[in-house]
């Protein structure tokens, strides 16, 4: 069963023995246990997301972002100006020059740093391992954005760098919906049994598509990185990328990953010049033949609504990141904020550029109604970790989630059934090389 704080011990995950779980150690060992002591943050990936979580974590915490790391010297220079404001209203000193690092190695320059406690990785997906492996080796506590990667290799990787961690730091994966205050009491009452038997469940994720400004003077490979949403092999497509927050709640919500999957999909509206899919439709099998299907739609300008059912005995559990979150049947229960009856909100463009140094919305993953308190409270919780010496350690839950993911899109490119177990023995990966990235011409 899935502990209450959500963390997965890798015992769930494949089968090993040991689980990651919470670690303790004395609190006198952690920086900043000590009063006016603030967790000094590196920022890996200086583009919205990054941006947005960065300055979360100074609003929200007493963390400060002392030090930025990125390929292009741009983001670089938009995330100084940024965080110098941050810095200022504070009243504390905005980014030292000298801890600015840009180009293929600024990852290793980062998280070799004597300045820095923490690392965020906000990089895109494909490099999440290798980033996270080097900050891990380094002894940094680590914040890493979902997925943890775009293949199983990845996975596996990921596994093995959490088991490395060793109660000696905090390893977090931004599952961040996992901590809206509606959510964790849904799920609260589902594991106490408030629809009895499960039978089967829906979920989907209909956003907006992705728009990025033009860049007439880029590369093709930088073009790739920078627009890397359109990019199947550096973002993992859609499913992989953004419905992943879905796939990770329903595994939270049912207690464990998927046995097998079967689906289809893809690309049939998209105009951009990019090759992932713009729909997948995933039906997920889970222990006790329970049966889910995940729908995931991403083009145009239309409309943005997430959403899962649950179908048990007793009623039907259902949640909205913006409208209903309740429980219905013989025990009901309402979230008291719920916005309903529940319907699709008018689209918000995906624009991924940060304009007026404030990201757009939608883009940055900021939600009001059930998820506004989901990233300070993610926030709180992984700076809480590191300050009072007990310590997460997420990668397992993390490369769980994601494979579930996978799972989904490899059955729908394939166009057959495929099993956890078979995804697992497959290694499945995507090669730098062999897939045109080389990072050497930004050097």
């Amino acid at each position: 069963m899935t502990r209450p704080d959500g963390v997965i011990g890798r015992r769930q995950f494949l089968g090993a023995a040991g689980a990651a779980g919470l670690m303790i150690i004395k609190p006198q060992l952690v920086r900043g246990t000590a009063a006016n002591s603030a967790i000094r943050v590196g920022l890996l990936g200086c583009g919205n997301r990054g941006t947005y979580v960065a300055t979360s974590f100074a609003d929200n915490t007493s963390a400060r972002v002392v030090a930025l790391a990125d390929l292009f010297q741009d983001q670089l220079g938009r995330g100084k100006l940024h965080f110098d404001r941050v810095a200022a209203k504070k009243g504390y000193a905005g980014i030292d020059p000298k801890l600015m690092f840009r180009g293929p190695k600024a990852y290793q320059e980062l998280a070799n740093s004597a300045e820095i406690d923490m690392v965020q990785i906000s990089t895109p997906d494909i490099f999440h391992p290798q980033h996270l492996e080097t900050v891990v080796n380094a002894g940094k506590h680590v914040y890493c954005e979902k997925p943890v990667a775009v293949d199983v290799a990845g996975c596996k990787r990921v596994v093995h760098i959490g088991e490395k961690v060793q109660n000696r730091f905090s390893l977090d994966i931004g599952f961040q919906v996992r901590h809206a205050p509606p959510y964790a009491e849904l799920v609260r009452r589902l594991h106490a049994g408030a629809l009895g038997k499960l039978a089967c469940g829906a979920a989907y994720y209909h956003s907006t598509g992705v728009f990025y400004p033009p860049r007439p003077n880029a590369s093709p490979l930088e073009l790739r990185i920078r627009n890397f949403f359109w990019d199947r092999v550096i973002s993992g497509d859609i499913i992989v990328d953004q419905s992943i927050h879905l796939v990770d709640l329903c595994n939270w919500m049912l207690g464990t990953h998927p046995l097998k999957a079967t689906g289809t999909g893809g690309r049939r509206v998209k105009e951009d010049p990019g090759d992932c899919w713009d729909h997948f439709d995933v039906t997920y099998t889970y222990p006790s033949d329970v049966h889910l299907n995940l729908n995931s739609f991403q083009a145009g300008k239309a409309l943005s609504d997430v959403s899962i059912r649950l179908f048990g005995a007793k009623g039907v559990a259902e949640l909205h990141y913006e409208g209903v979150v309740g429980i219905y049947g013989d025990e009901p229960w309402e979230w008291e904020g719920s916005v309903g009856p529940a319907s699709p909100r008018p689209g918000h463009a995906n624009i991924y550029a940060v304009e007026n140094d404030a990201p757009a919305e939608r883009a940055a993953g900021i939600f009001h109604d059930a998820l506004e308190d989901a990233d300070p409270e993610k926030e709180k919780a992984f700076i809480q970790s590191i300050t009072s010496g007990k310590f997460h350690n997420q990668a397992a839950q993390g490369a769980e989630s994601t494979l579930s993911t996978i799972l989904g899109r490899q059955a729908a490119y394939g166009g057959r059934e495929i099993t956890w177990d078979e995804l697992l023995a497959s290694d499945q990966r995507y090669d730098l090389e062999l897939e045109g990235i080389d990072l050497s011409e930004f050097e």
